[in-house]
């Protein structure tokens, strides 16, 4: 049998994974609209079609149950990172509408695929009273590596002034090296249990799906709306809201991993309560708020919440059947996206009568989540999913 050395762990490897993917994303991310503008002469139609496609593979990602019949997570982990990675870099080569719809359905592909396994073999590799902490943790190390990632691409685009084709090639690449260092460094960890091959639906699941469904519709909320809601109203520039996502990082870094330990201690329960209920004073905030700097405030304290949000996991680590953690990941993945395309579309026609309908809205969805997370145990347990309307072990 193998030794492996003391740094090859699974839970170093998790750590890996969090870096690569803020290197490779957050630079596809902030990069994207003054790329497709000034070098692709995109309108809004386009930037509308990139934005769909690039949500494809979220809905797509139960598929993920049918790979690995021909491949195992790990592998096909790596194997995602590298689409991601290689996405980002041919992104500058390929200024136009179809290159871009090329470039970025790889690059999703690669992401989405990733987020799918990672929260599989995260749930399969770590114990259930490790799990809230290190999970925080990851978030907390996905923080710091983008903040890094924002300030070399300031320095690369500010300072050097280095072109569009060769800051994607750089991030893109420096990805691409970590990938392969960490297919060659680690060796194949093994699991307990053997994942299911089929697609799984379980009746007892059923809080989760909803809690999921839920978390996918606040986080569109968020990332579509509270956004636009700094520049149309309060006149945000580009830099401005720069500045704030490095203040969300920031407080990602430095607060996550204790989000993470805090779950540990008082259950997925208390937490979710106290997330849905910050939520609705959050969303109240944003459909009524009038100041330029009391809206940041609001902005930074929605982002800091979804730290919170990893308590959905952590609940269904504990109801689930471990055979299921692979096959159930990427239902929920899919089920998390529904919201990605009914919200922007539904709600952008709301927003032209009253922004604050919008956020109204919000704060009812939040409400929603609240009554649904009092139904979770104290203690969740397989066979003790929810203290209401448990509909049998099928």
């Amino acid at each position: 049998m193998t030794q492996h050395k003391s740094w090859q762990t699974p839970q170093n490897f998790l750590i890996l994974i969090s870096i690569v993917v803020p290197v490779a994303f957050s630079s596809w991310m902030a990069l994207l609209n003054n790329f497709v503008i000034e070098r692709a002469n995109f309108d809004g139609a386009d930037i509308g079609l990139l934005q769909s496609v690039r949500e494809i593979p979220g809905f797509l990602a139960f598929t993920v149950v049918f790979v690995l019949l021909f491949i195992r997570e790990q592998k096909f982990m790596l194997v995602s990172l590298f689409m991601l990675s290689l996405g980002t870099f041919l992104t500058g080569f390929f200024p136009s509408v179809t290159g871009l719809l090329l470039t970025t359905l790889l690059m999703s592909t690669g992401f989405h695929y990733f987020e799918t396994l990672k929260q599989s073999l995260s749930l399969q590799w770590l114990s259930k009273d490790e799990a809230p902490e290190m999970l925080g943790k990851m978030i907390s190390i996905g923080a710091l590596a983008s903040l890094i990632t924002y300030g070399a691409l300031w320095i690369m685009l500010e300072v050097i002034k280095l072109d569009y084709i060769v800051v994607y090639a750089i991030t893109g690449g420096a990805a691409l090296v970590l990938v392969a260092l960490m297919t060659i460094g680690f060796p194949q960890f093994k699991t307990d249990t053997v994942q299911n091959k089929k697609l799984v639906l379980r009746k007892r699941y059923w809080l989760y799906y909803a809690l999921t469904f839920m978390s996918g519709a606040r986080r569109q909320i968020f990332t579509v709306f509270a956004g636009f809601l700094m520049v149309e109203k309060f006149g945000y520039s580009a830099a401005d809201v720069t500045l704030l996502f490095l203040i969300n990082y920031l407080f990602n870094f430095l607060f996550a991993k204790k989000i993470g330990r805090f779950i540990g201690v008082v259950g997925e329960r208390k937490a979710l309560v106290f997330e849905y209920v910050g939520l609705i004073g959050v969303f109240l905030g944003y459909a009524f708020v009038q100041s330029a700097e009391w809206a940041a405030a609001l902005y930074v304290i929605d982002h800091l919440f979804f730290a919170l949000a990893l308590a959905i996991k952590t609940y269904f680590q504990k109801i689930a059947d471990p055979a299921d953690m692979a096959s159930t990941a990427g239902v929920s993945f899919t089920i998390n996206h529904i919201a990605a395309v009914v919200i922007p579309v539904t709600f952008g026609v709301i927003w032209l009568t009253s922004p604050a309908l919008v956020f109204v809205i919000g704060a009812v969805m939040a409400a929603v989540s609240l009554i649904l997370s009092l139904n979770i145990p104290a203690r969740p347990t397989e066979g003790n999913e929810v203290r209401l309307f448990s509909w049998g072990r099928v």
